[in-house]
């Protein structure tokens, strides 16, 4: 359900907003009722001005995730801008650095991916639940952890980025259940072959699986096939659902003979 236009906006947080999936989830959230602050590493203003297209209040933030001593500043310019965070969507990370041998990841590519996707991501988590579970609710509330089907699905050329989305897994249960007292639903958004930039690199070689039946549906997803299940978690309908994984991924994650 999307917020009431009678009401003040509510107000997520989108990490790693500035383009695929992350903007495509912004964009949505703002076409539904939300102003929306976005972080990115690099230029967000392509993503700033389709959120305020949409009509919502947009506000861009740089940041760099597995930097710890630096959430407290984002959360607070959040804060000060918008107020309480109605929904964060946890969709910042990285893939591996190098695809190879599983026998020849580094201690500093796996250390390099980990403290994105999962240390980053685990201790900014923490810092908005603390922040929500303090202020009272005038709404629903959300968090949305945008992982991978490489949670479950394993692909030895890129052991330490399966890893980092298999411990959000966790992560997502672990809050389902220490917010759900508070009314705070949790949810665990696991795409599968989505055609972004991060992807272009492979892109070759998905069209020929994808051909071949990788994809039951026989097609690529797209960042808009993400941002609606996202949009839909944040306005609070399934909230009752909190701890649910959700695949976004044409069936692909299916286990088939």
């Amino acid at each position: 359900m999307s917020p009431s236009s009678t009401l003040p906006r509510p107000v997520a947080l989108v990490t790693g907003g500035s383009r695929g999936i992350g903007a495509g989830i912004a964009t949505e959230l703002a076409h539904d009722g939300f102003d929306v602050a976005i972080t990115a590493m690099d230029d967000d203003g392509e993503a700033l001005a389709a959120i305020r297209n949409a009509g919502a209040r947009a506000l861009g933030l740089r940041s760099d995730l597995s930097d710890l001593a630096d959430h407290a500043r984002v959360l607070d310019a959040v804060m000060a801008w918008g107020g309480g965070i109605a929904c964060l969507v946890n969709n910042a990370g990285i893939g591996s650095p190098r695809r190879g041998d599983l026998l020849d990841v580094t201690p500093e590519a796996y250390d390099k991916v980990l403290d994105t996707n999962l240390r980053g991501t685990f201790f900014f988590t923490q810092a908005v639940a603390r922040q929500m579970a303090a202020t009272p609710a005038s709404g629903p509330r959300a968090i949305v952890t945008v992982s991978s089907v490489s949670a479950s699905l394993a692909s030895i050329e890129r052991g330490e980025y399966c890893l980092s989305k298999a411990g959000l897994g966790m992560l997502s249960k672990l809050f389902a259940l220490r917010l759900a007292p508070l009314g705070i639903a949790v949810f665990d958004v696991r795409p599968g072959v989505i055609r972004t930039p991060m992807t272009e690199g492979v892109a070759g070689k998905y069209d020929q699986l994808i051909a071949d039946g990788l994809v039951p549906m026989g097609r690529w997803g797209y960042p808009e096939d993400v941002a609606r299940v996202v949009s839909a978690l944040a306005g609070g309908r399934l909230a009752f659902a909190t701890g649910s994984v959700i695949n976004v991924d044409g069936a692909l994650s299916i286990p088939r003979l």
